[in-house]
């Protein structure tokens, strides 16, 4: 084994930029989630103001990607934000903002219970 030894002021520097580094990775982490993450229909249809039927047609169409789990549909929040950006939905960036802080309520509620 070998020691390397340093000056205190050094390692203070290392370690401050360590810090800095981990702190960028965590948040790119948290935009990641935010962008991963799966909401149900019901929020969905909530959030954006748009009723069952709307988002049926958008399935039957092939024009949102969604998965089934125990007869439940589910759609990743990025898929969301393509149908918001292709004006396949006309609704505010405030809406989908609104449905991405839901999602990650519920998600620590989830976690914490």
């Amino acid at each position: 084994m070998e020691v390397i030894t340093i000056e205190s002021q050094a390692f203070k520097n290392l370690m401050s930029k360590v810090d800095t580094i981990f702190d960028y990775v965590i948040t790119q982490l948290k935009i990641q989630d935010e962008e991963d993450g799966w909401v149900d229909s019901y929020e969905v249809c909530t959030f954006l103001k748009i009723s069952d039927r709307t988002l049926q047609r958008l399935r039957s169409e092939n024009k949102i990607n969604y998965s089934r789990i125990r007869g439940k549909n589910y759609y990743k929040i990025s898929e969301i934000k393509r149908m918001l950006d292709e004006n396949l939905i006309r609704r505010t960036s405030d809406q989908l903002q609104d449905l991405i802080q839901n999602h990650i309520k519920n998600a620590r509620e989830n976690t914490n219970t």
